[in-house]
């Protein structure tokens, strides 16, 4: 006969905690992303048979830099210090958090989470995500318009969208503008509620720029992030012999990546490759050569990380520190 344990009056017995369940969702979303893409996955270690190994050891190199440089970027966008070590890590989390939910969620949920356990107000931590997502916005367009002016001749306009397709685009833009005006034009709630946050964004803004320290820690590092998944690219493109300039490269990076912003697939899982594929052809590219470029510099970039950062967010939340 099957004996049960003894219980105390009064108690039942232990469940497993929700944490150490949720320590296991971040390795399931990999196993599924993974099966999803496993022709991705395949061809992408395929192409890095051929590469030359230095330049891949180069576009690796920029790619642990951008941790640093998303650290340095979240420092920046609030006052309160953070703690260096716990702070480098959750943004080795934060990206794989990103590429397993939709666009910019993920890591903007595991950094506020972070922020909030670490002290900071939940009206500053929200804040200092939209300080952080404004700059990086802002030296992303920058570095691009840079570029442009550089190498006005460096991409095809013409072959970037299908003909007839900007309107559409104008016309979808303009209406979701519409819409947003006129929900904060009718619902009174939503109006205060943005006017609040809007005047905590701007008080957060000043203190953070009253302290050169942060304003060079956000600028710097909201310029260095998209500079070094550039040059991860273009060192992935010159590993694999693509005849494009690297400066183009790089180019054609910005352009397809903010083309992107808006599209709410995880981590822009699909639509980041077919956008760089088709901004390297209009660089100059092979497509063949621009295709086997970006699975490369995905799986790099992507892939490589993706388990040893689900981990690391899985330890973060059993540690308690997200």
């Amino acid at each position: 006969m099957l004996r049960l344990p003894d219980v105390p009056p009064g108690r039942l017995p232990r469940r497993l905690p929700v944490r150490r369940a949720l320590c296991l969702v971040p390795l399931l979303l990999v196993a599924v992303a993974a099966v999803r893409h496993r022709g991705v996955l395949a061809e992408g270690f395929g192409q890095l048979r051929t590469a030359s190994w230095p330049w891949l050891l180069a576009a690796a190199g920029a790619t642990c830099l951008t941790w640093v440089a998303a650290a340095f970027t979240r420092q920046g966008a609030v006052v309160q210090p953070l703690p260096k070590g716990r702070l480098l890590a959750t943004q080795f989390a934060a990206g794989a958090a990103n590429h397993l939910l939709p666009t910019g969620l993920g890591a903007s949920a595991v950094n506020l989470r972070f922020m909030t356990v670490c002290g900071v107000p939940a009206a500053r931590s929200s804040a200092a995500l939209a300080l952080y997502l404004l700059a990086e916005s802002v030296g992303r367009l920058g570095l691009l318009a840079a570029l442009l002016a550089a190498f006005p001749d460096a991409l095809r306009p013409g072959t970037l969208l299908p003909p007839g397709a900007s309107v559409p685009l104008l016309l979808g833009a303009g209406a979701l503008l519409a819409v947003a005006v006129a929900a904060l034009a009718l619902v009174r709630r939503l109006r205060t509620a943005v006017r609040g946050f809007l005047r905590d964004a701007l008080d957060e803004a000043r203190s953070v720029h009253a302290r050169p320290a942060r304003a060079l820690a956000l600028w710097g590092g909201s310029l260095a992030f998209p500079a070094l998944q550039a040059a991860g690219l273009a060192a992935v493109g010159r590993a694999l012999e693509l005849p494009v300039p690297p400066a183009h490269m790089a180019l054609a990076y910005l352009a397809a990546t903010v083309a992107v912003a808006l599209v709410p697939a995880p981590g822009g899982l699909g639509s980041v490759e077919a956008a760089l594929v088709v901004a390297l052809v209009a660089a100059g590219g092979p497509a063949a050569v621009a295709t086997a470029v970006v699975l490369a510099y995905r799986v790099i970039t992507v892939w490589v990380p993706l388990v040893p950062g689900a981990l690391t967010l899985g330890a973060l939340v059993r540690l308690k520190v997200i």
